[in-house]
């Protein structure tokens, strides 16, 4: 028998298989420094958070390239996550 794969997704997929399609519309959006934001993963794996910030809030912090740096607070820390447009959501 062949080994199973225990990578980042490993069993995170089926959580993101019901999000359907991603628009245009959602991959160009754009977000103001401080606005608050949610982080919704969708199904693309490029620029896409940990799932284990799935509905978590945070302030865009700045723009780097197309994608936001969102500040986010995991219990008693601050942590940055560059997060692209299309797995943001406004608050």
């Amino acid at each position: 028998m062949v080994k199973r794969s225990r990578g980042t997704l490993s069993r995170q997929t089926k959580k993101l298989k019901g999000k359907g399609r991603v628009t245009v519309a959602e991959q160009v959006k754009t977000f103001e420094i401080g606005q608050k934001v949610v982080i919704t993963p969708k199904p693309i794996l490029k620029g896409m958070p940990h799932p284990r910030y799935a509905s978590r809030h945070g302030v865009v912090v700045e723009k780097r390239g197309r994608a936001y740096v969102v500040e986010v607070k995991d219990f008693d820390k601050t942590k940055k996550l560059v997060v692209l447009p299309v797995h943001l959501k406004a608050a």
